[in-house]
């Protein structure tokens, strides 16, 4: 395990350490989250966050689906597209 260390402003603000930055993969303009774990507090890119949450909380759905990998994801929006055109065009023609 590493360590950094930044300095907090009058205002509370910190700057993250650039090795840190890269780490978690931080833009200018990025976000950051905060994770509270009793009295530690875990820093994390909150885009990559947010996704892991949105991917745990889909996770049980995607395995009903069968869908095992990214590749599954892709061709079943694509079936479902195609399903989407063929109704559409049946009812221009009804």
């Amino acid at each position: 395990m590493e360590m950094s260390i930044a300095k907090v402003t009058s205002q509370g603000q910190i700057t993250i350490p650039a090795d840190i930055r890269k780490l978690l993969g931080i833009q200018p303009g990025g976000k950051v989250v905060f994770i509270q774990d009793g009295n530690r507090v875990m820093m994390a890119n909150a885009t990559i966050e947010a996704f892991e949450q949105m991917h745990a909380a889909f996770a049980p759905e995607a395995g009903r689906l069968g869908l095992k990998d990214e590749q599954d994801v892709v061709d079943l929006v694509k079936q479902v597209r195609a399903e989407r055109r063929k109704e559409a065009v049946n009812a221009n023609h009804a």
